[in-house]
């Protein structure tokens, strides 16, 4: 068995698990997981920017707390929000002080270049051209690459937590280490560490369309559970309205742009639709849009709907559309003169695990921030660009906090080695295969953003056999990543159709036929959910 000992253990490398990483460096020996690829995250994909009041002469930092209280819906933590926002310069100056290129004005000052995007009242994002977060995360990568004190372990799959509890120790809940599947060895590691934190991202993937990549399985949320973390808010995900629906597409997003430029949403027969939603038409806010596109897709049962420009100039279209017109016709479709066949995709994870402004867990050493994490700054929908901003400052934070606690002593205990004397049946491969499919369907018929309470009871019913029998295979059969991957899916899936459940009301993106508005009895309380193994632990 393979045992590693570290000061600070980083599960996740996107933003902010190389970001926590660089900040702790200089005091402490740093190991940094990823389960593919070290830029394999969403981090990696996001194309907006990152938010900050960069010019005071024209924006506020009140002025951007405001923005997002009202983005929030009426679910946003105004500390958590306050404290964000703050610290945003700070970021973006360290941000700077790495070499990420931000795009900048012309003149002899050279300042950032802002934009602005929905929801935001100014300029405030800062970005690197379309591909911020490719900017972002190459220079994380470079930075903690050549940093002597930290360790890098890409293909490393966690497979659990370990703490004190699962230990049999008496001891309060402490994060131990964690159990970790080396994919390339197919052996089970142990790595312990004084103290861990999740930085595994969202859960996207529990939907049938997503706009981010494979591995958004929800396995730092899964995990955190399984050791007796509360979560909150799981039933709120962001979704993008108009995601390009082709079996060799991936998840390749259609601007909203195309909308605003007067592309024009049809049904299959190729008729209009969204003035029955909203007076403004495909101009309402992307909430509204994805509400009425999936409210249409699931009463007609259509695989998809279009979203048509091909009445502008030809000329129009590729000068104003250059990637998109090239990637549709690398695909057979010349938006031009057909139009494109789109869904909503699931986006960004605004619930997570429950943390203070320290990013501490329920679990006493266990911490976790970015998208894994709920911290209130994201209420019933995410602000645009204050995700990576979050990142950022909650990594910065945990920083703080760990490197207080550095100087004490905390014993690591001994774990014992993984029980890999199991074997994999070939037979039941396909089980695994099959029942990703059937989660992420039933997932995206039941539990999408157009719910009913008998949908999501239709989706308990099936998550609930499907856990029974992840749990057979998994205590049964040799792990694999696809299988670790299922079980954590699962577990999410099921706390997000739990949540869902106990929320009678319409807020957000979401919308209940049978709870068509607004509870304003609900403003402001978070949906909770407790594990069974919870101990009353205090959140500050």
């Amino acid at each position: 068995m393979v045992d590693f000992t570290h000061d600070i253990l980083i599960i996740g490398s996107g933003a902010a698990g190389l970001g926590l990483s660089l900040h702790l460096a200089d005091k402490a020996r740093v190991a940094v997981l990823s389960k593919g690829p070290l830029d394999a995250g969403s981090t990696r994909y996001a194309q907006g920017g990152i938010s900050a009041v960069l010019d005071e002469s024209h924006d506020s930092t009140e002025s951007h707390i405001q923005d997002t209280l009202v983005a929030g819906a009426g679910l946003c933590n105004e500390d958590s929000v306050r404290f964000t926002v703050e610290h945003g310069r700070e970021a973006i100056d360290w941000l700077v002080s790495l070499g990420v290129p931000f795009t900048r004005k012309d003149g002899p000052d050279g300042a950032l270049h802002l934009t602005r995007e929905g929801g935001h009242s100014h300029r405030r994002i800062a970005h690197s051209a379309d591909a911020t977060g490719m900017a972002i995360e190459s220079t994380l990568i470079r930075a903690a690459t050549e940093h002597p004190n930290i360790e890098l372990f890409d293909h490393h799959l966690a497979v659990d937590l370990v703490t004190s509890h699962k230990l049999d120790k008496s001891t309060p809940n402490s994060c131990q280490g964690a159990y970790v599947l080396n994919l390339e060895s197919g052996h089970v590691e142990v790595f312990r560490a004084r103290f861990v934190v999740l930085a595994t991202g969202g859960a996207s993937r529990a939907y049938l369309y997503s706009s981010n990549p494979d591995g958004t399985t929800g396995d730092g949320i899964a995990m955190a559970w399984r050791a007796g973390c509360r979560v909150a808010n799981m039933e709120f995900m962001q979704f993008h309205p108009t995601c390009l629906y082709h079996p060799d597409a991936k998840s390749f997003l259609i601007s909203e742009a195309v909308r605003g430029e007067g592309g024009k949403l049809l049904l299959p027969d190729g008729s209009r639709f969204m003035e029955n939603f909203d007076p403004r038409a495909e101009l309402a806010p992307r909430d509204i849009v994805a509400r009425a596109i999936d409210h249409e897709m699931k009463r007609l049962g259509a695989d998809c709907l279009y979203l048509d420009i091909s009445h502008k100039p030809a000329d129009f279209i590729e000068s104003h559309f250059p990637t998109i017109f090239a990637r549709c016709l690398k695909l057979g479709i010349d938006m031009t003169r057909d139009p494109i066949p789109v869904v909503p995709a699931a986006h960004y994870t605004c619930g997570g695990v429950m943390t203070d402004l320290d990013a501490h867990t329920d679990v006493e050493r266990l911490y976790a921030i970015g998208e894994v994490a709920h911290t209130g700054l994201h209420g019933a929908n995410r602000m645009a660009s204050n995700s990576l901003l979050e990142c950022i400052v909650f990594a910065k934070a945990a920083a703080n906090d760990i490197e207080k606690k550095i100087g004490n002593s905390h014993e690591v205990l001994e774990i014992p080695p993984w029980d890999e004397q199991r074997v994999t049946d070939s037979d039941e491969e396909v089980v695994v295969s099959h029942n990703w499919d059937e989660l992420r369907r039933f997932m995206w018929d039941y539990v999408g953003i157009v719910r009913t309470d008998k949908r999501l009871q239709r989706a308990r019913n099936r998550i609930d056999l499907l856990l029974r029998e992840i749990d057979e295979y998994y205590s049964n059969f040799r792990i694999t990543n696809d299988l670790i991957e299922l079980r954590n899916l699962a577990q999410v899936s099921e706390l997000i159709i739990l949540s869902a459940l106990s929320r009678k009301e319409s807020r957000g993106l979401h919308y209940t036929l049978d709870y068509p508005d607004i509870d304003r009895a609900l403003e402001h309380k978070n949906t909770i959910l407790s594990p069974p193994i919870f101990k009353n632990a205090e959140i500050a």
